[in-house]
């Protein structure tokens, strides 16, 4: 599914979203575009979205945790990631499902509680164990099949504010329905 704002996602996304206690990210493709860019000296350089950064800190400051499980690790990711105050770290991660299993057994959630957003392949197992998955409009079209819903803007480029957005609208309370 598809959709610019939270108000036009179907009714089952917005109930398993109400749930969400924990959104996990992927970094290359959901955080950012996918692009890998290096300088001169071979350091990598990576371009965060500063919308996705708010709704990041939206959720944290609603009491929903944020976490981020990457297979790559790079100083770029850690330093944005210290700087949004992302607390649940995990990079380098050859089997997200492990990282993503461990973190949920420590903040004693159940599955239905998690949401996960990823673009390739590497997430599918991931999403799958979520009880929200969610893909980025520019995923992988082996992805796509596995996601509850599908953001209409890319990685990098306010898909996280999207689905940070779907979360705080979905929730009970004030903001939600």
């Amino acid at each position: 599914m598809n959709a610019a704002d939270p108000s036009a996602v179907p009714d089952h996304v917005r109930q398993k979203a109400a749930g969400i206690r924990l959104l996990v990210l992927d970094v290359d493709g959901v955080l950012t575009d996918g692009s890998l860019h290096f300088d001169a000296e071979g350091r990598e350089q990576k371009v965060f979205h500063v919308v996705d950064g708010y709704g990041i800190r939206s959720l944290m400051d609603a009491g929903i945790e944020v976490a981020v499980i990457s297979g790559r690790s790079s100083l770029a990711v850690k330093t944005r990631l210290a700087e949004l105050g992302i607390l649940h770290v995990y990079l380098g991660q050859d089997d997200k499902l492990v990282a993503l299993k461990k973190l949920v057994d420590a903040l004693q959630l159940p599955a239905t509680a998690v949401a996960y957003v990823g673009d390739d392949v590497p997430d599918q197992e991931c999403m799958s164990h979520a009880g929200l998955a969610v893909t980025v409009a520019n995923a992988h079209p082996a992805v796509v099949t596995t996601a509850d819903w599908q953001t209409s803007l890319g990685g990098g480029h306010g898909a996280v504010r999207q689905v940070c957005d779907l979360i705080l609208a979905s929730a009970p309370g004030p903001g939600g329905p």
